[in-house]
């Protein structure tokens, strides 16, 4: 009893050692990590983690615009393969949207058409769509524009178009495991500015393509300061309300005072909503015969800009996947808006977990998606 006793009172003094060393060092957000992920049962982030952050509204179009039903809604089945990596993998939302209607969607455990999951890198390519809005709106110049306009610390020879094209050359680690790292200090510490301000140009900015996190943040924070907007507010009048919403969106903030949105990730909206932005690109910016970003923007933006990367755009990932061309809306877990505009097709998967990867520019489950909905495509023709 006694042994037992000195063994708690070791454990307890060995934890509050911890927790002030962690204060002491600046990584007390571990803590909040802790509390969000491993006490609610996860290992990771997850889809509706978003209940536990500060949240920026974006309220339904007062226009909704709901999607047509096609003809043949539901009509062919889903096919074993994908039924399969469905199951496995936790897909939540599954939607095809053909010719403009909703030719099959699919919903698993409690979720529905309305539910809020977490969009994770998916916001990466609407801010930069929001980018490219802000070109039109005259709040940012052109995608040469140097980012020290908005920010001095940084050299002249970064560009917005560098942020929106991952080729920054800032020194951000791109680190999904280590609780230290400045991915998860970006994810579960507050302020999230003096985060990114901290960070320095280590490479040659618009050399190369190299996947960051930070440069989205950045880009995210030289939006609201050219447009004396937060993102949220920004993203509700430029397209959330035009192109008829049906629903409301969060997107997550770092605390209650500042209210920084973070931008490279965690808008929660559903499949359908989702869906409205490969329509858009597909549409080269224009939604109802309304032009709301320039043609020449999107179209830079779902082809390479470096020919060695042919991965990426300008805040979209891209896949010649079948020999078509394909732009793709992605974040961690399987998150996919996948667009194929020579096929009118848009397909959203949403759920809790990816396949795993094979040497390819995308896990192993893209493929089956697409791979799927060709099949039922044929089959149902």
């Amino acid at each position: 009893m006694k042994y037992t006793k000195r063994f708690f009172k070791g454990l307890i003094f060995l934890l509050l050692l911890i927790v002030v060393l962690l204060y002491i060092t600046d990584y007390n957000y571990i803590l909040k990590g802790v509390r969000v992920v491993y006490m609610t049962g996860h290992t990771t982030a997850f889809i509706d983690d978003h209940t536990y952050f500060e949240n920026e509204s974006i309220p339904p179009s007062t226009k909704p615009q709901p999607w047509n039903h096609h003809k043949d809604y539901n009509i062919v089945d889903a096919t074993s393969a994908l039924l399969e990596t469905n199951k496995e993998l936790g897909t939540i939302a599954f939607l095809v949207i053909k010719n403009d209607s909703i030719w099959y969607e699919n919903y698993a455990e409690s979720y529905g058409r309305e539910s809020q999951t977490n969009s994770f890198s998916m916001a990466k390519s609407i801010t930069s769509a929001l980018l490219g809005k802000a070109i039109n709106d005259g709040y940012i110049k052109n995608l040469n524009q140097p980012v020290s306009d908005f920010y001095p610390k940084f050299d002249s020879s970064m560009k917005v178009g560098d942020l929106s094209s991952m080729a920054s050359g800032l020194n951000w680690d791109e680190s999904y495991t280590s609780p230290f790292s400045v991915t998860a200090r970006s994810y579960y510490d507050d302020n999230l500015a003096e985060t990114i301000l901290n960070l320095e140009v280590v490479d040659t900015p618009g050399d190369r393509f190299k996947y960051l996190s930070g440069n989205t943040e950045l880009l995210g924070m030289v939006i609201e300061k050219a447009s004396g907007k937060k993102l949220a507010t920004y993203l509700s009048e430029a397209f959330w309300e035009p192109m008829g919403f049906e629903n409301e969106a969060l997107w997550q903030v770092d605390d209650p005072e500042n209210r920084l949105a973070k931008s490279y990730c965690c808008i929660a909206s559903n499949a359908r909503d989702f869906a409205r932005f490969g329509k858009l690109y597909s549409n080269y910016g224009k939604w109802n015969e309304k032009q709301l970003i320039d043609s020449s923007f999107v179209a830079k933006s779902i082809v390479p800009r470096f020919k060695e990367s042919p991965e990426y755009g300008y805040g979209f990932w891209l896949s010649d996947h079948l020999e078509k061309e394909i732009f793709v809306m992605r974040g961690i877990l399987g998150q996919y808006v996948i667009s194929i505009p020579e096929d009118e097709l848009i397909i959203v998967r949403l759920g809790h977990q990816r396949g795993g990867r094979s040497g390819l520019p995308f896990t192993n489950d893209f493929y089956t998606y697409i791979d799927a909905v060709y099949e039922m495509l044929n089959a149902g023709s």
